[in-house]
C-alpha cells in the first residue's frame, strides 16, 4: 500500500491493483476509509468527522494528481507524492 501523503496525522495511500470505482484509502489512529476520488463519496469505513473533512479537502485540491496516482497503482507502477494539506 503506497503512501501518497501524510498530514495532521493522517495517512492517505492507493493499493496496488486494486478495485473500481477509482479510490484512496486514509488511516487516521484506528480507523480507515476509502473514499472515491471523482466524487469524494464514502465507500467503506469511518474516521472522525474533523479529519474526514480534512481529507475531503485535501482530495478535492488534488483530484487530477490522484486520478494520475490511481492509474499507476492499477499497472503496478509507483504512485508519486502528493503535497499535504497545510
Amino acid at each position: 500500500m503506497p503512501e501518497i501523503s501524510r498530514f495532521f496525522g493522517i495517512i492517505i495511500a492507493v493499493f496496488y491493483d486494486d478495485h473500481n470505482p477509482p479510490h484512496i484509502h486514509a488511516r487516521y489512529g484506528g480507523q480507515k476509509v476509502a473514499i472515491e476520488i471523482k466524487t469524494l463519496r464514502v465507500l467503506e469505513g469511518e474516521i472522525p468527522p474533523r479529519a474526514l473533512g480534512l481529507v475531503m479537502e485535501w482530495a478535492s485540491l488534488h483530484k487530477d494528481e490522484l486520478i494520475q496516482d490511481w492509474e499507476l497503482a492499477k499497472s503496478n507502477k509507483p504512485p508519486k507524492k502528493i503535497e499535504p494539506l497545510k
